[in-house]
């Protein structure tokens, strides 16, 4: 397919996981992808290397996410590369680099929570801000968020509340931009098999947990996740902003019946 052809994305946290499944699904519907890392370089090399094999283009840049001046470094070489690939502006950003936490109420400190709040809120803000001088008309602005926002997690409370902050960001943003025919949505992905999630999906009995709560019975893949993204990306996307858009498998809809 290419029917992103032409058009320039910008995945931050692009190197790894979700965001490396998002960059190599818009690089295959044609984009140019510009793949954000914060500290693994090797990784978003690879992840480049990957798109140039399966035909696409891309490039990678480097920003540490919660340093002061980040957000500033990140586009300055955005439009650094953009402009050696011969292209100018961006068309979709994907707000998707984030960090997680596995603390209860009692045991978040000041310190993590504040961290948590600078690259799971903070920097996306002012990455769309910044984006926006870049951004085209009829561009698409889609935020990486969680079921954690739907459902009750205590031992991730903390992560909860940014992800939910995140989401809030959504409709206000749709109801500014819409007039320039700017669409902004997030994905709440569920349980994914990435490197983030390794320490519980690698434990058989968190996984069967897990897949017993959830209506089509498994984990999510990067690739589930980054498919939604891809169409909210696309053309077929374009009637629809403002929206959280659950990927989780159906995961804890309510009781299963079992025949």
């Amino acid at each position: 397919m290419a029917e992103l052809a032409g058009k320039n994305a910008l995945v931050t946290g692009g190197s790894r996981g979700i965001g490396r499944a998002v960059a190599r699904r818009l690089a295959a519907n044609g984009a140019l992808v510009v793949v954000h890392y914060g500290g693994n370089a090797e990784a978003a090399e690879e992840t480049v290397g990957r798109i140039a094999a399966e035909g696409g283009r891309a490039f990678a840049v480097g920003a540490r996410f919660g340093e002061p001046g980040a957000v500033e470094r990140l586009f300055e070489a955005v439009t650094a590369g953009l402009a050696a690939h011969g292209a100018d502006g961006l068309d979709i950003l994907v707000n998707n680099a984030g960090i997680s936490s596995g603390s209860s109420i009692g045991q978040v400190t000041e310190e993590e929570f504040n961290r948590l709040l600078a690259v799971n809120v903070t920097t996306p803000f002012f990455v769309i801000q910044r984006a926006l001088t870049l951004l085209n008309d009829g561009g698409r602005i889609i935020n990486m968020g969680s079921t954690a926002s739907r459902f009750a997690v205590s031992t991730q409370i903390g992560y909860t509340v940014t992800k939910a902050a995140l989401e809030s960001m959504g409709p206000s943003l749709a109801n500014e931009l819409g007039l320039r025919g700017i669409t902004v949505n997030t994905v709440a992905p569920g349980a994914v098999r990435t490197d983030m999630t390794a320490a519980c999906t690698g434990i058989p009995e968190i996984v069967a947990g897990l897949e017993s709560i959830t209506a089509l019975g498994r984990l999510g893949e990067p690739e589930d996740v980054a498919d939604v993204v891809g169409f909210l990306a696309g053309p077929q996307g374009r009637w629809v902003t403002g929206q959280t858009v659950d990927v989780s498998g159906g995961t804890y809809l309510g009781p299963i019946a079992h025949a």
